[in-house]
């Protein structure tokens, strides 16, 4: 068993980052994975740097507005830069430790979002402004939820996913994991709930299986809902559970090809 992928999501809602090593913290969960997040200026909540952790309704993220998809977003964290591409050409370009390009940030997405109707089931449908808030520097999360953690699926479990649904393979980024696991069965990380995991350095302990929204039917280079996936996954396999939450143990480095051990009955 050993780690195929890693991904990190700088911005809650915006394009994972397929990376080499991660860096996890110790109750925190995986440093710089959803530091930033676009918030809702109409919540009521204090906006800024700094905002404190907030649920998932305050913020604007791809299963309300599938859109962002479309965006190809990257996050460079040596130099603090957020860039925002779409079918190649450059739409913004700005640095998140700068608070003009801050509120440039905050500004293209509110009118990104104008033109653009959220989905059905959307917990904040109203078209408000949006303000940039987080930091780069391990201060910052907005996770979906509060106590910081880090999420695990199989490779196999894509794979059998795919060949139910009849697709040639699952993009892994519809399902937003920070890790990718192989060597273990299909769905088998369920048999690791209640047990510790050592990833690399790093020791986790898994904690619950992931419960799935809309944005799994969402391709995540178009922002079009062309795969309706949480429909099928109860059809085929009876739940639309995949993947599993984990919380960081002990702090370290894990690099893609560390080897995983499973610990407890």
């Amino acid at each position: 068993m050993q780690v195929r992928q890693i991904f990190v999501h700088p911005v809650k809602g915006l394009s994972p980052q397929s990376i080499a090593q991660a860096e996890l913290r110790e109750n925190w969960g995986m440093v710089g994975d959803r530091a930033f997040g676009l918030m809702f200026v109409d919540t009521g909540k204090e906006p800024g740097r700094l905002a404190p952790w907030q649920q998932k309704k305050h913020f604007a993220v791809q299963n309300d507005w599938p859109q962002l998809a479309a965006l190809c977003c990257h996050y460079d964290f040596d130099s603090q830069t957020l860039t925002v591409k779409r079918n190649q050409e450059v739409l913004l370009s700005a640095k998140t430790n700068d608070e003009g390009d801050r509120d440039r940030i905050g500004a293209f997405f509110t009118e990104y979002l104008q033109t653009f109707t959220p989905s059905s089931a959307a917990r904040h449908p109203q078209k408000a402004s949006i303000c940039f808030v987080g930091t780069a520097t391990g201060e910052t999360q907005y996770r979906d939820r509060e106590p910081g953690q880090i999420s695990i699926i199989s490779q196999a479990t894509f794979d059998a996913i795919a060949q139910a649904v009849g697709v040639e393979a699952i993009d892994p980024r519809r399902f937003r994991p920070n890790f990718v696991v192989e060597g273990i069965a299909a769905w088998d990380e369920f048999n690791w709930i209640g047990r510790r995991v050592q990833l690399g350095s790093v020791l986790v302990e898994i904690t619950a299986p992931i419960g799935r929204c809309f944005n799994i039917n969402v391709n995540p280079d178009t922002g079009e809902a062309d795969l309706p996936l949480l429909a099928r996954l109860p059809q085929h396999f009876g739940h639309a559970r995949t993947g599993v939450i984990a919380k960081v143990l002990t702090s370290g480095a894990v690099t893609t090809h560390d080897e995983i051990s499973v610990y407890g009955a």
